[in-house]
């Protein structure tokens, strides 16, 4: 039997509450399911890192660690092959990650952590009344 090694290296967490909140000055990718918040930190030589946010809106203890669960296990399966080296990813869960199917779900993940976002839209602009 011979072994082979694995090409990526595992995905990285991001723990602290300053990590977190890094990455929230990177770009924003939604989705119906979750929302992708994206940081280059600018070290092409360092593994990603993931983070995973569910707030208390989104049900009780049991179905938001249900979410967080789906969400990690996702990530480990197909979309941590997508993450860019040197990048940091928050994966902020909605409602809705209890219901999709979980092949949708982490298509969906990929197809976010490999698409690029909409610019956003400038101060004078973001109103959407004229």
């Amino acid at each position: 039997m011979t072994t082979e090694k694995k090409t990526k290296s595992t995905v990285g967490r991001l723990k602290s509450r300053p990590q977190f909140l890094a990455v929230r000055k990177g770009e924003s990718r939604r989705g119906r399911t979750f929302l992708l918040e994206v940081l280059d930190r600018h070290e092409p030589d360092t593994p990603p890192r993931a983070g995973f946010t569910v707030t208390k809106k989104h049900g009780n203890a049991v179905e938001r660690n249900r979410m967080r669960r789906r969400l990690k296990e996702a990530v480990r399966q197909s979309a941590g092959f997508a993450m860019k080296a040197g990048h940091d990813y928050v994966i902020v869960a909605r409602r809705e990650v209890l219901t999709v199917p979980f092949a949708e779900l982490a298509a969906q993940l990929a197809e976010r952590i490999e698409g690029r976002s909409r610019p956003r839209r400038s101060e004078e602009t973001r109103s959407r009344k004229a």
